[in-house]
């Protein structure tokens, strides 16, 4: 077996804490607050979606507390995979590595699914009208979303350029994105109007948790920085911070937006996937509309970027680990990324994204979400159990407090998500156990944590 931590401490090291903040941030804020604010609003929160938003970030808050303790303690791309491995053993592990794949796959689609709305809305501005077959899912009546499809796939290529080169691309995308937001709750502030907060609670409370569920996965990017522990600097003290740091700044946006946006327009009315520029346009700010939507456009790119990243650094683990085929793993010399498993999660993502609906996706992501995060927090309890030497320069305050109620939330939110959804996720989970009995349990070992030392 190669020797795991070996590897994380010869790689070279890249991200500093404001590339990591950045990253996250980055894969936080993107569909949730540019596509997902004004669908779960009309579907399923209303104008008090920013309970679902505080709910969420409240979860995402103690689970982000458990990653620090774990990525600290055992600094691997593998994230949850990597984890489950040392902790439990390797068929879990493998259940929770292909969860996570499945997790950036569907994450990716549905980001690049919703950012088509703001590109058709800033085309639209400029007199230029696409084929609605050529802008749609076959779910929406169209034939492919082939603007998300091409988009996933030019971040695909940017990606396999190498972290140093591509993190400054991504570092500008994450820039736009916030100014736009800024720019949004600006403009549309003077138009607020209280009325448009009544009733508050229209869906009632399970309204709030169904949303809390809907838009769960819009916090992911902590996750995204946890597989970035091989490349960070400073790994100890600076991934804690950046989860923190990209949580607290992602939760004020999130609760800003949803609060101007639902107060400028009736909830009622935002059931659209580019609800920032439709709100500007119904308030008369077309050209504010245009700016936000450019802005969007390249913004959510951010997020795919940081997704694909992410999903290839759980398959690159998995594949070095003997999981899946060894061949994923491969870095190419010059780049030093795994271009193979960049390419993998890359085109598949881009094929969900041209044929599947958005909501939908973005169910099925919240699942496999909520499932690892319960166990991450898992886990702290059995390695402190396990493993009570075991170096941890960042360690969870309040014993098994909050490793319990983070799974106590996510299997709360859980009970929310719909039977299809769950469905498809079994489905993803059946294929992984083929996989698991036919390939990785004949390939892969136990983890030694002894001899990985």
């Amino acid at each position: 077996m190669k020797n795991q931590l070996n590897n994380v401490q010869e790689h070279e090291k890249t991200l500093g804490l404001f590339d990591l903040a950045i990253l996250g941030i980055g894969a936080i804020i993107g569909t949730g607050i540019l596509v997902l604010t004004g669908i779960v609003a009309a579907k399923d929160s209303g104008p008090a979606i920013i309970f679902s938003f505080l709910i969420a970030a409240l979860a995402s808050g103690l689970i982000g507390l458990c990653y620090s303790e774990l990525t600290t303690s055992l600094p691997n791309s593998g994230s949850a995979f990597f984890y489950a491995w040392v902790s439990i053993g390797k068929f879990v592990a493998f259940l929770a590595g292909w969860t996570l794949i499945g997790v950036y796959v569907t994450t990716t689609a549905t980001v690049a699914n919703g950012w088509t709305g703001y590109v058709q809305s800033f085309l639209e501005v400029l007199g230029v009208n696409l084929p609605h077959r050529f802008l749609m899912t076959p779910a929406a009546g169209g034939l492919i979303n082939l603007p998300a499809v091409l988009m996933i796939l030019l971040m695909t290529i940017i990606l396999t350029r190498g972290t140093s080169e591509s993190k400054l691309i991504n570092n500008f995308l994450v820039g736009v994105k916030i100014f736009i937001i800024v720019l949004f709750i600006v403009v549309s502030l003077p138009h607020i109007r209280s009325t448009n907060w009544h009733p508050f609670l229209p869906y009632g409370y399970k309204g709030i948790f169904t949303g809390a569920s809907a838009v769960f996965f819009s916090f992911l990017g902590f996750d995204a920085l946890a597989t970035s522990a091989e490349d960070a600097k400073n790994v100890d003290k600076n991934i804690p911070r950046a989860i923190i740091l990209c949580l607290v700044i992602s939760t004020a946006l999130y609760v800003l937006v949803s609060l101007v946006m639902t107060g400028v327009v009736s909830y009622t009315k935002l059931n659209v996937s580019e609800a920032m520029s439709y709100v500007l346009i119904v308030k008369g700010h077309r050209f504010v509309a245009e700016i936000v939507s450019l802005g969007a456009v390249l913004g959510i790119m951010a997020v795919v970027f940081a997704f694909i990243y992410a999903g290839s650094n759980i398959l690159k683990s998995m594949s070095r680990s003997a999981f899946l085929p060894q061949g994923l793993a491969k870095v190419n010399v010059h780049t030093k990324s795994p271009n193979r498993a960049i390419w993998l999660v890359g085109i598949f993502s881009a094929i969900l994204a041209g044929e599947f609906d958005l909501h939908y996706l973005a169910l099925i992501a919240n699942i496999g979400s909520l499932m690892v995060f319960a166990l991450i927090s898992l886990i702290v309890i059995i390695l402190r159990y396990r493993y009570p030497e075991l170096k941890r320069p960042f360690k969870v305050p309040g014993g098994k407090i909050i490793p319990m109620m983070s799974i106590l939330i996510c299997l709360v939110l859980l009970v929310s998500i719909s039977l299809t959804a769950w469905l498809t996720y079994l489905a993803w989970i059946i294929l992984g156990l083929l996989v698991y009995f036919f390939y990785s349990l004949r390939h892969a070992d136990e983890f030694n944590f002894t001899k990985e030392e």
